[in-house]
């Protein structure tokens, strides 16, 4: 991409649509985290039992999150300031840590509930999800582009 010290955005500057298609990517992502959810109540723990299938799910979840970053962040053809990639990774945490709470409410399932899968001293590994969003962007818009 080719850019005049005019048009090129500095390190903090952040440009409101080039934020458009990461914060829609979140929609595919949260489709996958459904669609894994789906998988790993009909299939996973059926098969494999409780714990060990939330373990597979959470990584196959991880692994997801890391692919469909990887392909758009290392191919899209906007630059991203560090500032607009750190937006995108609290943005994405911030929309699913509240998504996952705003249905739970729906459910009627406590607070205290929801927040016991953020309990690593318990063997919880959900707490990889979020801090998977919050630093794919950096890693591939980043560190691992080009």
């Amino acid at each position: 991409m080719t850019t005049t010290a005019a048009t090129t955005p500095t390190e903090r500057s952040i440009r409101l649509p080039a934020l458009r298609m990461p914060f829609g990517l979140w929609g595919v992502m949260a489709g996958l985290a459904v669609a894994n959810g789906i998988f790993r109540e009909l299939v996973l723990i059926p098969r494999i039992g409780e714990y060990p299938g939330h373990l597979l799910s959470t990584g196959l979840l991880v692994g997801a999150i890391l692919a469909v970053s990887a392909l758009y962040f290392t191919r899209s053809r906007t630059d991203y300031t560090p500032a607009e990639l750190a937006v995108v990774g609290v943005g994405w945490t911030l929309m699913t840590v509240g998504f996952e709470f705003l249905v739970g409410y729906a459910e009627g399932t406590p607070v205290s509930v929801t927040l016991d899968q953020y309990d690593l001293l318990a063997g919880q590994v959900w707490i990889a999800v979020p801090l998977t969003l919050l630093v794919a962007p950096y890693l591939f818009g980043r560190l691992l582009r080009d």
